[in-house]
């Protein structure tokens, strides 16, 4: 019996540029992930909370706040594309013409189904390794809030928080965000 062994191409950034198309891709550990277009419901909550976080930002003189699809190169073969970020105004030269070139302050990734487990796992492994100061979890089907802030090892939460509550940002501080106004009108699964 011959065995027989599956190769996987992994692909560099400079791989990924070479891409023709307008498909959206990251790239995490190497591997060439396909990103769906999100769901309404998704988008929906994700500019909402652009619209609060950027306007808080902007008003204090903060830094720059942005969303995807952006590049944010963390290695070679990481270039995943957070929903929302923010960078601080002190390294808004990590800004570069066609991507983020290292970790924003803050990330903030929208659970989907085809992403959650990626979000959760691999992407939250890979901004704790590269000094991601703040990541939120934004679980829209149950309608929470996870801030992640870095331990010793791994991260630990600073804070949940549901859909009736006042969100806190640790880092951007005097950020409090009423998650009504995030989750208000939207039915998970049906917009």
């Amino acid at each position: 019996m011959v065995q027989t062994e599956t190769i996987t191409r992994l692909y560099t950034y400079d791989d990924y540029l070479m891409i023709k198309g307008d498909n959206q891709y990251e790239l995490i550990g190497g591997e060439l992930i396909l990103v769906p277009a999100p769901k309404t419901y998704h988008q929906r909550i994700s500019g909402r909370l652009y619209r609060i976080i950027s306007e808080f930002v902007l008003s204090n003189k903060l830094g720059e706040v942005m969303y995807a699809p952006v590049d944010v190169l963390l290695t070679e073969k990481d270039k995943p594309q957070p929903d929302i970020f923010f960078i601080a105004k002190d390294r808004l030269d990590i800004i570069k013409e066609q991507h983020v070139d290292g970790a924003p302050d803050l990330i903030i990734e929208i659970l989907s189904p085809s992403t959650a487990s990626r979000d959760r796992v691999e992407k939250s492994r890979l901004y704790f390794t590269h000094g991601v100061k703040e990541y939120w979890i934004v679980d829209p089907d149950s309608m929470v809030v996870e801030i992640l802030t870095p331990g010793e090892k791994y991260w630990q939460i600073a804070g949940t928080y549901n859909q009736k509550e006042t969100l806190s940002s640790p880092l951007l501080q005097g950020l409090n965000i009423n998650l009504m106004d995030v989750f208000t009108g939207l039915t998970p699964g049906k917009n």
